[in-house]
């Protein structure tokens, strides 16, 4: 068996000989950066089945877990790294056009290495129980991220989008470490299970137990995008090139969202703490489902909407997460709290990235990304437009789609746990989602194409393949979702899932 550090030291190496290489390329052709990634990756992946902790107690191991949980959430990071890394062999022009180079091609090996440390950092993230460990490996996926979301640094909107993710983003980190000097103050402890420990035994500290807990779930809600920290999200979409927009919505926030369990763990164990945690994470979660589902109705950019969609998703999985508090007279649901998260956030993977891989393509030969652009898509290129179709509608929560599923897993652990209040919230808000989602189908198959638009969209065999594979898994899962709920009832449980 192999030890769990070589996982993160393989993506950080393939990352640097990427880079390397890169400098001394001359002419050979970037694309061939983005399959060698592709490649490594999967190797890795396939690694993530053969690591066990070594025996012993090593030092290392404090701040570093491999429970089931972080395996799960270090395949999802893998899995989603690699279809970015695809769909970003079809966005290579845009890159290329919009970045000030010595010659052409130049910069494009670092855009696709990029990725790569981002990887590494969500792979660290959740294996994380330190707040040390968290915060190292949250800013190397910040950082990577800063440079990403500017890389076409010619266009305007990329740049103001860098600005703002920049700005609030050092300020979420702001909020991050006074949280945790507050934990350490109370505590003298930076490890989870510590301090979970120490929690319990302290006196008259409740309100400023409290407050610590506020100041993280400010930083860890900028990070899964909830409200009210969302701000950044709309502008930082749209402005963000079309592969890491995909990728700040999926793979980040699924490690924001281990985190944010872990740390709710431990602070669960402080019983007067758990009514104002609960009141907090109830309003912020009804909050998150009003404002990305209003928002997104009147928006007439794809990216756009996709945005206060993915504010949209981030409030569902805060409706399990509240599911998770221990409350008197609740039941438990068909499917675990756990599970449910877990299984939500691998459709929201398929559905998102099948939904950008799409749009890159459109946009390529559009040469724009509002829904206008994808008017008659359907009389152009009919499968794209019906692996389109199935995006729209899954994220939309229709019938025999994983997003119908994932939704009535989410909903049914509410009804559970007699969160009446958020399942109201929460109808009203699919009902929204019915509706900005089917705004796009109604473009593709019941407009008129544009006057002089092409008449076909070029589609290269792996990316083609890889469309093809998103959408048979979300029509697979949900028809058929049982073997994915076997997998995710053991590989998707923290401490604080585990109990419900």
């Amino acid at each position: 068996m192999l030890n769990p550090l070589y996982l993160e030291t393989a993506v950080v190496c393939l990352g640097l000989i990427i880079v390397l290489v890169e400098s001394f390329a001359g002419n050979l052709d970037r694309r061939t950066f983005a399959w060698l990634a592709v490649t490594g990756l999967a190797a890795v992946f396939v690694a993530t089945f053969f690591v066990a902790m070594p025996a012993g107690a090593a030092p290392w191991q404090r701040f570093y877990a491999l429970d089931p949980a972080a395996l799960f959430f270090k395949r999802f990071a893998l899995v989603t790294t690699i279809v970015v890394l695809v769909i970003s062999v079809e966005y290579l022009g845009v890159v290329n056009r919009f970045v000030a180079a010595a010659h052409p091609g130049a910069g494009l090996g670092e855009f696709l290495a990029l990725p790569l440390f981002t990887c590494a950092g969500l792979m660290w993230m959740a294996s994380a129980v330190d707040f040390v460990m968290i915060f190292v490996s949250l800013e190397l996926v910040t950082i990577s991220f800063y440079v990403l979301v500017t890389y076409t640094r010619r266009r305007a909107d990329s740049l103001e989008a860098g600005i703002k993710y920049l700005i609030l983003g050092a300020l979420s980190t702001g909020f991050l470490v006074y949280g945790i000097t507050w934990v350490f103050g109370l505590t003298g402890q930076t490890n989870l299970a510590e301090v979970a420990r120490v929690l319990p035994t302290l006196k008259d500290s409740d309100s400023a137990m409290f407050f610590a807990f506020v100041l993280l779930i400010v930083a860890l809600g900028f990070k899964i995008a909830a409200a009210p920290f969302q701000l950044w999200v709309p502008d930082v979409y749209q402005g963000a090139p079309t592969p890491i927009t995909a990728f700040l919505s999926v793979g980040s926030k699924a490690a924001g969202f281990i985190v944010l369990l872990r740390v709710l763990d431990a602070f669960l164990t402080v019983p007067a703490l758990v009514p104002r945690i609960g009141l907090v994470l109830v309003g912020m979660t009804a909050a998150t489902l009003l404002y990305g589902n209003l928002a997104a109705l009147p928006q007439t950019n794809l990216k756009r909407l996709l945005a206060y969609s993915s504010i949209a998703h981030a409030g569902y999985l805060l409706i399990a997460v509240v599911s998770v508090l221990p409350k008197a007279g609740s039941t438990n649901p068909p499917v675990g709290a756990g599970e449910s998260i877990a299984f939500y956030l691998a459709g929201y993977l398929l559905m998102t990235l099948l939904s950008f891989a799409v749009m890159v393509l459109v946009a390529n030969q559009a040469g724009g990304d509002d829904i206008a652009h994808f008017n008659g898509l359907a009389r152009r290129s009919p499968k794209l437009a019906f692996a389109m179709l199935i995006a729209m509608l899954s994220l939309a929560g229709i019938p025999f789609t994983v997003g119908f599923f994932a939704k009535f897993f989410i909903f049914a652990t509410a009804v559970a746990d007699r969160q009446w209040f958020l399942v109201a919230i929460g109808v009203l808000s699919v009902a929204c989602g019915f509706y900005y989602y089917l705004k796009v189908v109604r473009a593709m198959y019941f407009q008129p194409s544009a006057p002089g638009a092409a008449e076909n969209v070029a589609v290269s065999r792996p990316t083609a393949v890889m469309v093809t594979v998103l959408a048979a898994l979300i029509l697979l899962l949900g028809i058929y979702p049982q073997p994915a709920l076997i997998f995710f009832k053991s590989a998707a449980r923290t401490p604080v899932t585990a109990s419900r």
